[in-house]
């Protein structure tokens, strides 16, 4: 602990205004909060356009058509896992 004195007593040669500051974390913690919140509202925005897509791909494309369109008689779609 004596040889680390230096190097945890550093921040008291900064002005007094400014060594709260540099002890505390809430402005990091605050900035984490807004980050945690801005990506869960992204996530969301992005998981409802996701099944947007997927319901209208079903509904305004059909194998029915590309088959018609193919040169091989019988067209089929893998199964997608999710």
């Amino acid at each position: 602990m004596d040889s680390a004195a230096e190097d945890v007593l550093a921040y008291m040669h900064f002005p007094a205004a400014h060594r709260a500051k540099l002890h505390c974390t809430n402005p990091i913690e605050r900035l984490n909060g807004e980050i945690k919140r801005l990506t869960d509202r992204a996530g969301a925005i992005l998981l409802e356009q996701s099944d947007d897509w997927a319901t209208q791909r079903s509904r305004d494309m059909t194998l029915e058509p590309i088959g018609a369109v193919s040169d091989t008689p019988h067209v089929s779609l893998s199964a997608v896992t999710a």
